[in-house]
C-alpha cells in the first residue's frame, strides 16, 4: 500500500488528486507483470478493461499501417499511464498498439474507478483531453487517428449525439443545502454524499447558487476565508438550467457558451437533477465537443490557429453523416466564439485590466450564428460611459486592445473585414452613449447607402465582457424601434429585394462564367433570405440575431404561416449545406481558399431540381411582401 502510494504521487496525472484520495486508488490498484514482446492491445480493436501505470519496464506504443510497419513509435517507462484517451476519447478501444517489453510491472487500475476519478476531479479528466489536443498537433499522429477505417465507428456517437434527448441520459440526484449553511458543514455534505457539485437555495427553496471543489479552493482557501462563513458569500453563480426535451448538443453548447460546469435538468418547472460537463465530454467520444474543449485548453496563438486549421475537416464529416447544417453553424461558432474568448483573456492578461467595463461583439454572419468556412472578422466594443477625465485614458486602453485582438484573429485565420467593420477601426470602439447615436441616426435619418451599409450591426451579438451593457442597448433601441420608423424599415426591404435569385425566364439556373466554370454566389442567393427576415425581426422588436431563430419567433406571433416557415427554413438551410460542403471541400481536397461560387455543371439533376424550387420560394416570399414594405410602410 505504502509503496504504491508513493508511486502515485509520481504519476501524472494522479499527482493532481488530493492525499486522501490517492489513498483510496492505491487500494484499487491490481498488480500485473509481463514477459517480453507481449502484445497487449491493437489499434481500434482491444477494448480497454482500464489503465496501466507503468511501474518498471517498458511498453512500445505505435499504429500499424496497411502494410503493416509501425509508425509513430513511442516508448514509455515507469510513471506512464497508458489508456486515460483511449477509455475517454476513443470508445474504450485502445487507440494505439502496444507490446510490454521484458520485465515490466504495471499496476492497473479498472475503467469504472478511472471514469469516477475523471467525473470527480476536473483537472484529472483535463490531463487527458489537454494530452490529446497535443498529441493530434502532430500531423502523422493526427492522419493514424482519423484514419477513414474508424471514420464510421467514430460518427455512429454523433448520430445519436444529434438525435438524443437530455431525457434519454442518467443524471445525477440534486444535494442541497441553504445559503446560511457554513462552509465547512457544505464541504462535509459533499464528502459524504460523494458529489462534487452541492447547490445553494434561499429561504424560499430556490437554486440561487452552487458550490464545487473548485470553488472551494478558489473562493475559500485561496483567499483565507473562514470555513465557518455562509456558503452564500463563496458560491458560484449563475445558475444555468436546460429542459429534459433539449437535445444532448445543445447542453454541451450551452456548457460552453455559458462557462458553467453544471447544468440544471428541468422537466414541467421542477429541478429533476444535474449534468456535469465532464460527464457529457467523456460520453461523447470523438464528438466536435471533445475538439471544442481542446481548443479551450490552447495556450498559444499557434495552437488557436492549428485549431481553426481542423474545423473544416469536422465540417464536412458532419455534413456528410447528416447532420442539420444548422447543427454545423453551432459547432463553427462555438469554435469562433471560444478562440476570440481566448484571445481576448490572452490580450487583457497582457495588457493588465481594462479601466471600464466593456463588451466585445460581433457581427454579421458572426452575429447570427451562421458563420462559414470563409470568414472574416465583424467585431465591435463598447464601453461604459466614463467622467470627462477618464474618456481619454479608456479610449486609448481599447483602441490598443482592439488592434492586438484583430491582429491574433488575423493570424489565427479570421481575415481582416474588407469593410473596416472591426474593433480596430476607432469608428467601431466607443462608449455605450456614442453607440446609442449610432442607431439612433442610422434609424431615424435612413437613406440607402446607410442602411446597406450598417444593416449588419443590427446582427450584433455579445461574447465577451458585461453583459448588461448589450442589455441595455437593446433596452433602448427597444424603445426606439416603438417610434415610427417607416422610411427606415422601407430602405431596409428596398435593400433585401435588390437581390434576385438566379432563375432565367425558362426557369433555369441563371450563371455566369468565372475561371471557366458556369456558377452562381450562393451567398447572394441567400441574403434575400436574411434581409428580409431581419426587416421583419425588427418590425416586431425580436431581438434574436439567428436567421433559422428569428424565423421561428415571427411564426409564433403569426407573421409567417406554418407553411411558409418551412419553406424558408429549408430553403434557407439547404443553401448552408450546399455552401459549408463547397468551402470545405476547397480546403480539404483542394488545398484552395474557400469562395461561395457554385459550378452547376458539379451538381447532381436532384440538386438542380431543388435549387430552383428554392429559387422560386425566395422570388415568392420577395413578391409577397414588396408591397407591404415599400408601398404601405411610407404611408
Amino acid at each position: 500500500m505504502t509503496d504504491k502510494l508513493a508511486f502515485l504521487k509520481t504519476v501524472k496525472p494522479f499527482h493532481l488528486l488530493p492525499e486522501e484520495v490517492l489513498r483510496g486508488v492505491a487500494d484499487l490498484l491490481q498488480e500485473v507483470r509481463y514477459t517480453k514482446d507481449t502484445a497487449l492491445y491493437h489499434q481500434e480493436v482491444t477494448k480497454m478493461k482500464g489503465v496501466d501505470l507503468i511501474a518498471a519496464g517498458e511498453y512500445e506504443s505505435f499504429f500499424y499501417d496497411s502494410e503493416q510497419n509501425k509508425r509513430v513509435v513511442e516508448h514509455h517507462h515507469s510513471g506512464y499511464c497508458y489508456g486515460g484517451i483511449s477509455v475517454l476519447l476513443n470508445r474504450k478501444r485502445s487507440l494505439r498498439s502496444v507490446i510490454a517489453k521484458k520485465g515490466t510491472l504495471v499496476y492497473f487500475l479498472p475503467r469504472r474507478d478511472f471514469r469516477q476519478l475523471c467525473q470527480g476531479y476536473e483537472n484529472f479528466f483535463h490531463h487527458f483531453t489537454a494530452e490529446f489536443g497535443r498529441r493530434m498537433l502532430n500531423d502523422e499522429f493526427a492522419h493514424f487517428v482519423k484514419k477513414p477505417t474508424a471514420f464510421e465507428d467514430n460518427f455512429i456517437s454523433s448520430d445519436q449525439l444529434y438525435s438524443r434527448k437530455i431525457e434519454s441520459l442518467v443524471y445525477r440526484e440534486l444535494v442541497v443545502c441553504s445559503a446560511e449553511t457554513p462552509v465547512y458543514e457544505a464541504a462535509r455534505m459533499m464528502a459524504e454524499k460523494k458529489v462534487s457539485c452541492l447547490f445553494v437555495q434561499d429561504a424560499q427553496g430556490q437554486i440561487i447558487g452552487y458550490l464545487t471543489d473548485i470553488t472551494i479552493r478558489d473562493n475559500v482557501v485561496a483567499k483565507q476565508v473562514s470555513v465557518q462563513e455562509p456558503v452564500h458569500g463563496v458560491m458560484d453563480n449563475p445558475i444555468v438550467r436546460i429542459n429534459t426535451q433539449a437535445f444532448v448538443y445543445e447542453a454541451i453548447l450551452l456548457m460552453f457558451r455559458t462557462k458553467t460546469r453544471y447544468l440544471l435538468v428541468e422537466n414541467n418547472g421542477q429541478y429533476v437533477g444535474f449534468l456535469s460537463r465532464n460527464k457529457l465530454l467523456s460520453e461523447q467520444a470523438q464528438s466536435p465537443f471533445v475538439f471544442i474543449q481542446s481548443v479551450k485548453l490552447a495556450q498559444s496563438v499557434q495552437e488557436l490557429r492549428r485549431k481553426w486549421e481542423k474545423v473544416p475537416e469536422i465540417v464536412y464529416q458532419l455534413l456528410d453523416r447528416g447532420v442539420k447544417p444548422e447543427i454545423v453553424n453551432q459547432v463553427i461558432t462555438t469554435v469562433s466564439d471560444t478562440i476570440t474568448t481566448k484571445v481576448i483573456e490572452g490580450v487583457i492578461a497582457e495588457m493588465g485590466t481594462p479601466p471600464a467595463k466593456f463588451a466585445f461583439m460581433v457581427l454579421g454572419s458572426e452575429g447570427r450564428k451562421e458563420q462559414t468556412l470563409n470568414t472574416d472578422q465583424d467585431n465591435a466594443i463598447i464601453y461604459e460611459d466614463k467622467a470627462n477625465e477618464q474618456r481619454e485614458l479608456v479610449r486609448e486602453y481599447f483602441l490598443r486592445f482592439a488592434e492586438q485582438v484583430s491582429e491574433r484573429l488575423d493570424m489565427i485565420g479570421f481575415s481582416f473585414c474588407k469593410g473596416g467593420f472591426m474593433a480596430k477601426n476607432p469608428k467601431w470602439t466607443h462608449s455605450l452613449s456614442h453607440w446609442k447615436r449610432n442607431y439612433s441616426s442610422w434609424m431615424k435619418e435612413p437613406d440607402p447607402e446607410t442602411v446597406m451599409k450598417f444593416s449588419t450591426f443590427f446582427d450584433c451579438r455579445y461574447i465577451y465582457g458585461e453583459a448588461a451593457i448589450i442589455d441595455e442597448l437593446r433596452e433602448y433601441l427597444d424603445q426606439e424601434l416603438q417610434e415610427p420608423l417607416g422610411r427606415f424599415l422601407y430602405h431596409m426591404a428596398k435593400n433585401a429585394l435588390q437581390y434576385v435569385p438566379p432563375l432565367t425566364f425558362f426557369k433555369n439556373i441563371k450563371t455566369f462564367t468565372k475561371d471557366g466554370q458556369e456558377v452562381f454566389d450562393i451567398k447572394k442567393t441567400m441574403t434575400p433570405i436574411v434581409d428580409l427576415v431581419r426587416v421583419y425581426a425588427l418590425k416586431e422588436r425580436v431581438f434574436k440575431t439567428n436567421t433559422g431563430e428569428r424565423l421561428e419567433a415571427l411564426r409564433a406571433m403569426g407573421e409567417f404561416s406554418d407553411t411558409d416557415y418551412h419553406e424558408l427554413m429549408h430553403s434557407y438551410y439547404y443553401l448552408m449545406s450546399l455552401r459549408l460542403k463547397k468551402q470545405a471541400v476547397q480546403i480539404i481536397h483542394d488545398k484552395a481558399e474557400p469562395d461561395n461560387f457554385i459550378d452547376v455543371r458539379g451538381l447532381t439533376k436532384i440538386e438542380q431540381v431543388t435549387l430552383k424550387e428554392i429559387f422560386k420560394t425566395i422570388a415568392n416570399f420577395q413578391a409577397s411582401i414588396k408591397l407591404k414594405f415599400t408601398n404601405s410602410l411610407l404611408g
